[in-house]
């Protein structure tokens, strides 16, 4: 049982996460420590897939400020080396290009992403919504942690894709 407001992601900690549907990390040190989670040194993160259940609501805890987001899919990127995960990555998902750009807007806002970048890619997009694009946005430092939105846009396709990479400021 876990006894902090964060969460654990050894097995007990990840079968709580997919229960409950929430999951709060704490990165306000700038790190996400394998043994603040109750992993091993040399462990790799699990990847939380709840795909066929409903999405988790995610927080992560920067320095300055909260990254939060509604996803299906989380990954910890690491080595067995590390004493700590170097990415959290998760997924955020739009029905319509509308949602998707206020999204965007979303992480402009709360996270310092690049405004200017985003209108550029944004005004790209809607000039031909049925275009498909892969783009990266300039990481947002808000937070205190490296927060880059790594866009999937397809038009052709229902759904579309974020890919939030939180990363320790280097």
């Amino acid at each position: 049982m876990t006894t902090s407001e964060f969460s654990a992601l050894d097995a007990a900690g990840v079968d709580q996460i997919r229960s409950s549907k929430q999951a709060r990390l704490d990165m306000s040190t700038g790190s996400l420590l394998k043994s603040a989670v109750q992993l091993a040194g040399d462990s790799y993160g699990p990847e939380i897939n709840t795909q066929d259940a409903g999405k988790i609501a995610l927080t992560i805890v920067g320095p300055k400020g909260e990254i939060k987001g509604d996803t299906d899919r989380i990954r910890f990127n690491t080595t067995d080396a590390r004493t700590d995960f170097s990415e959290i990555t998760f997924f955020l998902t739009a029905e319509s290009l509308d949602s998707y750009v206020s999204l965007l807007r979303d992480g402009v806002q709360r996270y310092g992403i690049d405004s200017q970048d985003t209108e550029r890619w944004i005004k790209s997009v809607k000039d031909d919504p049925a275009s498909k694009s892969d783009y990266s946005l300039t990481s947002g430092t808000s937070t205190g942690l490296d927060v880059n939105y790594d866009l999937r846009y397809d038009g052709s396709k229902g759904t579309q894709v974020i890919i939030v990479h939180v990363s320790p400021r280097v």
